[in-house]
């Protein structure tokens, strides 16, 4: 009997390029003896219903997209049973491709089907956000909106640069946050340009600086913080200390947890793995360790 794989794309990924891999891919996935079946996601949040549904009934499943695709593919895995989730190939077909970097998945989307029926599953870990998951990255704060506010079409268009010129213009509107952020029994708090969890070497195309080490299933985010500057000096310090990736500084908290949360004093928007994860007042962010395998 041949073994069943469900292929969830996203046809209007980075610049649209899936159409002219289509054949090709599910070629190579029939050759290795998979059963197909191919479906293109119908709008934001649809790769999240059709993976509840289906997945279950299926020996692999294959998502193919940016990284939005990836996370909603991921959450629609993490909604069923642990001992009844399949597990996940990944072929990237997005701007930027963060999570494949930190994988080290093909670029080129043939040669990553190729991968995924020679790899074997790697165990990662998974971010619960509230009752929300995501698979790389929460963030908040300077930038953060630029990936889920560039409209699509300018993506596909520009690339990587549409981000660049997206963060350019909002510079202007960059504001701190209040917070208090609790990890086991330390309480921190202070203003905030930006925060980040992560489980990725790299977000938005760029290497993430740090001093501690990254591992992609040990249990433990890495988490860097950003503080507000109060003053020219601390401004000039802080360029500085940015330019040489010292994020062990007055200006930076560079640390690893499990898990962390956040309270503000007002509503802040947070992005999950470059889509817009809603504005909280309060967040709590856990590792759930090994929780799939994704091949590789």
């Amino acid at each position: 009997m041949s073994k069943k794989l469900l292929f969830v794309y996203n046809p209007m990924a980075g610049k649209a390029q899936i159409t002219g891999y289509l054949s090709k891919i599910i070629d190579t996935f029939t050759k290795a003896g998979y059963l197909v079946t191919a479906r293109p996601t119908l709008g934001p949040g649809d790769g999240i219903e059709v993976i509840r549904e289906l997945a279950r009934s299926y020996d692999l499943v294959v998502c193919s997209g940016g990284d939005g695709t990836l996370s909603e593919s991921v959450t629609g895995i993490m909604t069923l049973p642990p001992e009844e989730r399949p597990p996940i190939g990944y072929i990237p077909a997005g701007s930027t491709n963060d999570f494949a970097s930190t994988l080290g998945i093909a670029k080129d989307m043939a040669e990553a089907a190729e991968m995924i029926v020679s790899g074997i599953p790697l165990r990662c870990d998974i971010g619960a956000f509230n009752d929300k998951f995501f698979t790389y990255v929460a963030a908040f704060g300077a930038f953060t909106s630029v990936s889920y506010g560039t409209p699509q079409q300018v993506k596909n268009l520009l690339g990587h640069t549409a981000y660049l010129l997206e963060g350019i213009r909002q510079v202007g509107s960059i504001k701190p946050y209040h917070l208090k952020i609790e990890v086991g029994e330390t309480t921190i708090e202070d203003d905030f340009l930006f925060g980040m969890v992560s489980n990725t070497v790299q977000v938005g195309g760029m290497k993430i600086p740090s001093d501690v080490a990254f591992s992609i299933n040990d249990g433990l985010f890495e988490v860097l913080m950003v503080r507000a500057p109060k003053s020219v000096a601390d401004i000039q310090g802080m360029i500085a200390e940015a330019l040489r990736q010292e994020v062990a500084s007055k200006s930076f908290l560079n640390f690893k947890a499990k898990k962390i949360r956040f309270i503000s004093d007002s509503p802040m928007p947070w992005t999950l793995d470059g889509e817009f994860g809603g504005d909280c007042v309060d967040v709590t962010v856990e590792n759930i360790s090994k929780a799939i395998g994704i091949v590789v």
